[in-house]
């Protein structure tokens, strides 16, 4: 679910969410600013971000997008590892990770209990690190 367009802040972005959701992703939420404190929570393409990245796709162009970021969206909540930081971190942990599915860089699951928390925080912690040095 992309935020609307009047949400500004990641606050607004977490009251903007139905009170199950909210009290699931403000946890999460909270667990990343403690994993990885130096990424400035903002909002990015709809969704929770936790700082910036440049990246250049093989026909040459460049973006910036969201190190680490979170949303809940219409079936689940996924976690996304900046997987132009570091390869594919969230599959390669799948098996560590809980009652998820995962694509290269996304973690996906219905609530957080499906999900082993600490280990998703390690690879948070992996995937700043690897993004700090660029």
């Amino acid at each position: 679910m992309k935020a609307a367009a009047h949400i500004q802040t990641p606050a607004e972005y977490l009251a903007s969410l139905p009170t199950e959701r909210r009290a699931t992703l403000t946890a999460i939420h909270q667990a990343i600013r403690k994993a990885a404190p130096k990424l400035r929570p903002h909002i990015a393409y709809g969704m929770l971000g936790y700082g910036d990245y440049r990246y250049r796709y093989a026909d040459g162009r460049e973006a910036v997008g969201p190190v680490i970021a979170l949303a809940s969206q219409k079936q689940y909540i996924s976690l996304y590892l900046g997987c132009e930081a570091d390869g594919s971190l969230a599959a390669e942990d799948k098996k560590r990770l809980g009652k998820v599915s995962t694509g290269k860089c996304c973690i996906r699951f219905k609530k957080l209990a499906d999900l082993n928390l600490k280990v998703a925080m390690e690879l948070v912690k992996k995937a700043a690190a690897v993004a700090t040095k660029k």
